[in-house]
Parts: structure tokens; sequence; C-alpha cells
């Protein structure tokens, strides 16, 4: 049989290196379903429920193993459900090669059936590469490009099949004017910058008396580089939601998360330094850095496009965070003695006493805190921990304690909700030995992360280990959106928006051959914790969570509380608890007793 165009295609991803794609198939794309069939296990296809999650994987797994994550969709909805996946490997700088099929050739501009125009729609999102193969000989260098684009620039890119040429003999490009010839392979430059700017960024670092440091994703290679150079300027360092992998929790130094999610001692180390670090971060919220002109800048980024965007800085150092760092080095004088680090440690060893003041207040009828808090001394070495958008992720955040060798992560730059378990499950078949935990809000769990439990069920025999567990917060409401609501426009919650069905997770979890638990008192959530990691298959572990538990960002402005106060008094449906579970967060660190009795 002749190779087909969808032979040569796979054959050419197998060449980059490519060994998993998660999709879900369809008519427009059966051609390259076939060469996937025929190709016989060299590249494992990951079915899943739906394509938007297809590209969350593919996003998640670019984060979890630094390689190209690939997905596949049919044309027209199947193509246009996977926007949402790719916009969160946009955002997030991952690299991703989108595969999607189109309607024949001869019938594009004819306003065929599930005919979209998919070049314009992928456009923005893949605005590094997208184009519409016609030709076979074109879809050589078509995917060279598009594997060399993405895993070089970081970038998503994408390459529409019609279904008519999938099928087609394949031809090499002809020796011929007009033709182009291209070939497989990439290897990472080092990128460091030049020694009068590393000396400039220097000079800067060694002024200060008060030097922060911000990592962000771009750190998370460069943990022994950072503690370095921290431990030398004797500074505090904060981490943004995508670097919080990057540094162990241990380190008495390390001030936690920073934003909306963040810290106190983070707060303090922001409004207090004379001097800012930032490396491999693209954190969004400019006002929870130093005021302008408070502090002096350097920043570290292998992207130039990320710099000096959210704080002006003085120097800007186009390099990879490790190799930066360590030409940075023997450049910086030790300050390690200064008052400045004893002063940040001490804040820290207050927040996370009062973390667990916070945790172990009672609550109607679990505090969502606790189970992070519980979930923490509990985790596995070499755990993986994906965390959904929402509420939940205020306390993956700041409860859970992150030691060195595991990962984590969570959709950053699009905060989309629904990209938790299909994160934990790309995580999962990269490191099918490792356990992974996923924690998502009960409205993730409504909205598309239900059915991909049935992906679990599906293939957790395959993997070495059966360890994976989705850990859910049940309080029937939207509740990240409910507070926000509150504190920041001032509006009372909204039921007809913000309550959601009460729905049994764990059950259905049951009936799909997993393990559900559930868990609606304080005192079974360590157990039901270590029940699940024990287990002999994937597990949902249910939490019947109090949603009047307010998610408190680390400093208070005078109109978040005079929005509090006036949703209150437009007549909060929930206006006693909220009062209660507000009263008992704020004054946890004050009230005698761990449970404020």
């Amino acid at each position: 049989m002749a190779k087909t165009v969808g032979d040569f295609f796979i054959e050419r991803l197998h060449q980059w290196g490519v060994r998993r794609i998660f999709g879900y198939p369809g008519d427009g794309i059966n051609g390259v379903f076939g060469a996937l069939r025929r190709a016989e296990g060299k590249i494992e296809f990951v079915q899943v429920r739906h394509e938007e999650m297809a590209a969350f994987m593919a996003s998640a797994h670019a984060k979890f193993t630094g390689e190209l994550g690939v997905c596949i969709a049919t044309s027209g909805p199947g193509a246009a459900h996977l926007v949402t996946g790719l916009y969160d490997a946009r955002l997030d700088h991952m690299p991703v090669l989108a595969i999607t099929g189109q309607q024949a050739r001869t019938a594009i501009g004819g306003h065929y059936q599930q005919e979209v125009d998919l070049p314009a729609m992928l456009k923005d999102v893949a605005e590094a590469l997208v184009h519409t193969a016609t030709m076979p000989a074109q879809v050589r260098h078509l995917t060279d490009r598009a594997v060399r684009i993405a895993v070089a620039q970081r970038r998503v890119t994408a390459i529409v099949f019609p279904n008519d040429l999938q099928d087609l003999e394949y031809e090499e490009p002809p020796r011929a004017h007009g033709t182009l010839h291209s070939g497989v392979g990439y290897k990472a430059p080092k990128v460091v910058p030049y020694e009068q700017d590393l000396q400039a960024a220097a000079d800067v670092l060694n002024a200060g008396k008060k030097v922060a440091i911000l990592v962000g994703a771009g750190a998370l290679g460069a943990t022994d580089e950072v503690i370095a150079v921290a431990d030398k300027l004797g500074a505090g360092a904060a981490k943004a939601l995508l670097g919080k992998a990057a540094l162990p929790d241990e380190l008495p130094w390390v001030t936690g998360s920073i934003g909306l999610l963040g810290t106190e001692p983070s707060w303090k180390l922001m409004t207090e330094c004379d001097t800012l670090l930032m490396i491999g971060s693209g954190f969004p919220y400019s006002e929870f850095l130093p005021k302008e002109g408070q502090a002096r800048g350097v920043q570290i980024d292998i992207a130039s496009e990320m710099l000096s965007i959210r704080y002006p800085m003085e120097v800007n150092l186009v390099g990879d965070a490790a190799e930066t760092l360590r030409a940075l080095l023997p450049l910086l004088r030790d300050k390690r003695e200064q008052a400045w680090r004893r002063d940040i440690e001490g804040w820290t060893r207050a927040w996370w006493k009062k973390l667990e003041e916070r945790a172990m207040q009672p609550a109607t009828p679990i505090n969502p805190q606790r189970v992070a808090w519980e979930l923490s001394p509990r985790l596995p070495e070499r755990a993986i921990v994906t965390s959904d958008s929402g509420s939940c992720a205020n306390w993956f955040a700041r409860d859970l304690k992150i030691r060195r060798g595991m990962m984590c992560s969570l959709s950053g730059g699009l905060a989309s909700m629904g990209a938790a378990v299909p994160y934990a499950i790309a995580a999962k078949f990269a490191y099918s030995d490792r356990p992974v935990i996923a924690l998502v809000g009960d409205g993730a769990m409504q909205m598309n992360n239900m059915a991909e439990l049935i992906t679990v069920a599906k293939y957790w025999r395959h993997w070495r280990s059966p360890r994976w567990i989705c850990g859910v917060f049940n309080n029937e409401d939207l509740n990240q959106v409910t507070w926000e609501q509150r504190v920041m426009e001032g509006d009372p919650k909204f039921n007809a928006s913000q309550r959601i069905p009460n729905v049994p997770y764990h059950k259905f979890a049951e009936l799909i051959g997993l393990k559900g638990i559930f868990v609606d008192s304080p005192d079974r959530i360590a157990p039901a914790w270590e029940e699940a990691l024990a287990a002999d298959r994937p597990v949902v572990v249910e939490f019947k969570t109090d949603p009047e538990v307010p998610p408190l960002p680390p400093h208070i402005t005078l109109k978040q509380a005079k929005a509090f106060a006036s949703s209150l008094l437009k007549g909060d449906p929930e206006e006693g608890s909220v009062i209660i579970g507000a009263a008992r967060q704020m004054l946890a660190s004050v009230l005698p007793g761990r449970n404020g009795k």
C-alpha cells in the first residue's frame, strides 16, 4: 500500500519525538486516524470525552514534561472545541500543536456542512503558524515548521488537513522552483546576557538592603540557582501560581503565593522591599508588586516581550533562568546576615500558624481550607497536584506546602474553569508511576470534569500506579465569583447565577468503576485522604464544604471592606452565615483555642 499523506504526517511527528496525542475522532480527520492505526502504537492516542479537554491535556503535557503537546480534532465543531484549551497553552507560553480536519478542498468556500474558516478562527490563538495543507508535497515543511516554531518559541501552532488530502498518496517535494525541502530537529540554545548587562544587574541587586524575589514558571528548572542567589542576597521569595513548585515551601524565607490568592508575608515582602528581582514570571497584578519608584528592579525572562510590562525594571535580562542566575551569582555581594531575612522568616512563621488556625475554624459542615491543609503533610513524595480555577485555587495556593521533587500547576494566564481533571490525566499519562491529585470545585466538575472521569475509568488499568485522586469541593456555589460580587462589586449573592445543583460526585465515580468517598465531618478529612492514597484504583473524594468561608485576600483595602458591607446591607441571602464565616477567619489568630472556642 502506498504511503498516504496521513501516514507521512504521523511518521514525521514520530521523528520529531511525539509519542502521545490527545483528541477525539470525526470524519473530517479520518485519514490521519487511519494512519495512527497503521503506525501500530508508535504514537499513543488518548481518547477524551470532549475536544476542549484534549487541548487542556496537550497544554498540561507540555507544562509537566517540557515536550510538545499535541491535540487532534475533526473539522467544524471539533476544531472549535479545541480553542479554550489552546488559549490556556498560549497564555502560559506552552508549545502545543493542534491538528484539525477540514472539508474537502473542492467544497471549501461553498457553505458546506461543518465548513468553518479554520485558519481565520485559529489565527489569534495559533498566531505563530496556522495553515491549511493543500498539496501532498506541502505537508513536510508545514509539519516541520509547526513543530519547530512551537517548541522553539513556546507557542501554539496549528495545521488544518482537508479530508480528501489525508488519503492521497504522499509525494516528496520535487527539486524545482517554488518547493521547500525542510528537515527534522531542534536543540534549544544557551541564552545568557552579556557580561556588562549581568554586571549592571548585579550592581542594582548589590545596592539593595531589602531584596525581594518573585519567581514564576520560568524558574521551575532553576530551583538550586534561585536558592543560591536568594541566600547570597539575604532575600525573601514569593511565588506566582505557575511557579509554586519552583521553591520548596519548607524554606523559611519563601513567603508563598502572591496576589489575590496570595499570602500576608508576600504582601509585606513587596510593600517593604527596596529591590525587586523577577525571574520567569508574567504575574499580572501590578497592585501586588512594589509601588512604582519604591524599588529598583531587575527582571530575567527568556521571552523578551514579557520584560518590564508589570513593573518598570532598571535592568532587563533576556536569558534562561538557571543559566543567567549561575552567571550572575559570582557578581553578587554576600548579604545573608542582614536583618531583612530574619524579618521575612518571622512573617512566614506567623503566617503558617495563622493558616492552621484558619483551617481549624469550625464551618458548616467542613472548612474548605482544612481539606487542603490536611492533604499537605500527606502528599507522597514526587506527587503531582493540579488545581482548578475558583475558590479551591485559594486553598491550593496558600495551604498546600510543596516539597522538592513535586510538581503542580493550573490554568494560569487564562484561569479557565475545567482544567484540573484533564491536567491530572495528562500528568498521569506522562508519569504513570507518580501519585496525582486534582483539586476541583463543584462548578468545574459540572461544567466538564465529571465527563473526564470516564477517561480515567477507561485508561487507569494501563498506568503503573493506580494512585489518581480527584478531591471535589462541593459547596453548591460558584464560590469565587460569589465572593468577588460581594467584595469587588458590593453586590449580595445572586442565587440565580451562583447556586448550582447538589450532585453526588462520589456515587458517580462508583457507577463507572472508580472508588468514591464522601466526607461531611471535619474529623473525617485526614482519614479520607489517607484512604484515597492507599486505594487500589482512582478515587473521587467529595468534601461537603462551607461556601461562607471567605477566600480573604492578603490585604483588605478600604474599598473592599466598604463593598463587602454594602453587599450585606443590600440583603445577601446568606447574610448570617457570611458574617459568622468572615468573622471567624479574620479573628482566627486572636480567638482563644484552635477551634475558636
